[in-house]
């Protein structure tokens, strides 16, 4: 019968291995070697699969697959040029890989092949996300432009190059004056979030591909993070520090109107690069690229755990929750849930106590949220899917387009 470890924070390097780590002793209960993985190069395939992006020393492109009761590589694909940031659908199937080509590899993780590739910006792509329902692939690009691409069609085209991206594309949106370098999307709204090289974070409206907020930070920012609820948004700043603002639906008409933003008094000694929650929203982990992890209690916005500084720099952090195999080990990490509890401590016993309650809160509170924003939710994506398909009927109508000079600005040779 298979067990589960509630959430295990795991970081990636360029210069070491994968590192799992127990976020509520601090313990480090993994390590996955043979990778030398670049920013955002690491993500979860489903729950038994951990990808990450390699670069050889000769400079070649791939990405290794490890499951979580093996160290080493279990699996090895290769790909026609170097690659960055990953995601993969919810189920495991499909994983995406952003070139530095400004191509989005769509490889089917079954057959271990790549069966589609998207030109998606001018320039190198910089990060990926999948929306909570998986039905939308969101990349940003060194150009500064995000394109949003239904997955289904990424996966279900036939196989070899695109050669009419515009035709993929159901959004590009143009705002950034430098790399993308991060994505969210709300899970209770439509609203998405990304940040910039250049030290803003810009609202958008995912249905109608609108242009909402834009809030300017005094330094470049690398990464984001969502509260469950959609209350809270948290960024990570290239010095050191953590910053955080109410998140409230921007509409138009607000677009002049700023949110206040806040900084944590604690930052770390190098830039930040990647954030996420923990314990329902109760608990934020940051990684910095000189190594450190910490995580934070965020309604205090204070240090409670320093999970060591085991790299010489972090690429990326990703959390796992519910990573499960058959063998009845916990996640496949040599031990089995009662070792963990009591290896974990009394810092686990009490971190897991609020969950309940929070997930009560979580259900009301949602029930509330999902039944108000629902019709409008419901409204905004049947026009912007109506819309979709004017563009696609006058594009066949007129022999169709290719798309600008940064969103899907050339096609796959």
């Amino acid at each position: 019968m298979a067990s589960f470890l509630p959430e295990i924070v795991l970081t990636s390097s360029p210069d070491g291995p994968i590192i799992a780590y127990d976020p509520h002793s601090g313990a480090i209960i993994a390590h996955f070697t043979g990778s030398r993985s670049p920013p955002k190069g690491l993500t979860l395939a489903g729950k038994s699969l951990i990808a990450a992006s390699h670069i050889s020393a000769a400079g070649a492109g791939s990405v290794n697959l490890y499951n979580w009761w093996s160290s080493a590589v279990f699996n090895h694909l290769p790909l026609p040029e170097p690659v960055a940031p990953l995601a993969a659908t919810l189920d495991g199937t499909y994983l995406f890989a952003g070139g530095i080509s400004g191509h989005v590899f769509s490889i089917s993780l079954s057959s271990c092949r790549t069966i589609q590739k998207l030109p998606a910006h001018s320039k190198s792509v910089s990060c990926l996300e999948i929306n909570d329902d998986g039905s939308l692939l969101v990349s940003g690009g060194d150009d500064g432009s995000i394109v949003v691409a239904p997955i289904f069609q990424l996966v279900a085209a036939s196989p070899g190059r695109i050669k009419n991206p515009g035709n993929f594309v159901s959004h590009c949106f143009v705002g950034h004056a430098s790399s993308v370098t991060a994505i969210r999307i709300g899970s209770c709204t439509s609203t998405m979030i990304s940040c910039s090289a250049d030290g803003t974070c810009k609202f958008w409206s995912l249905p109608r591909g609108l242009p909402l907020l834009t809030v300017t930070l005094p330094c470049p920012v690398a990464g984001l993070a969502i509260d469950p609820t959609d209350s809270h948004f948290y960024a990570a700043g290239s010095d050191g520090s953590i910053y955080i603002a109410a998140m409230k639906s921007p509409s138009r008409k607000q677009t002049k109107q700023s949110l206040q933003v806040m900084k944590w008094r604690e930052k770390h000694g190098g830039a930040v690069i990647s954030l996420a929650m923990l314990n329902q929203g109760g608990n934020l982990v940051s990684g910095s690229e000189d190594g450190s992890v910490w995580i934070w209690e965020a309604e205090k916005g204070q240090v409670m755990t320093v999970l060591g500084n085991e790299m010489v720099g972090i690429s990326h952090l990703v959390v796992a929750r519910g990573a499960a195999n058959s063998r009845g080990s916990s996640a496949g990490l040599g031990m089995d849930m009662e070792e963990w509890r009591e290896k974990s401590g009394l810092g686990a016993r009490e971190m897991s106590r609020p969950v309940k309650k929070m997930e009560e809160m979580k259900e009301k509170l949602g029930v509330a949220v999902k039944d108000r924003s629902k019709a409008i939710d419901i409204l905004e994506s049947a026009i912007g899917a109506y819309e979709r398909l004017l563009e696609l009927i006058l594009k066949e109508a007129k022999g169709g387009g290719t798309g600008n000079n940064k969103c899907g600005g050339k096609e796959s040779m």
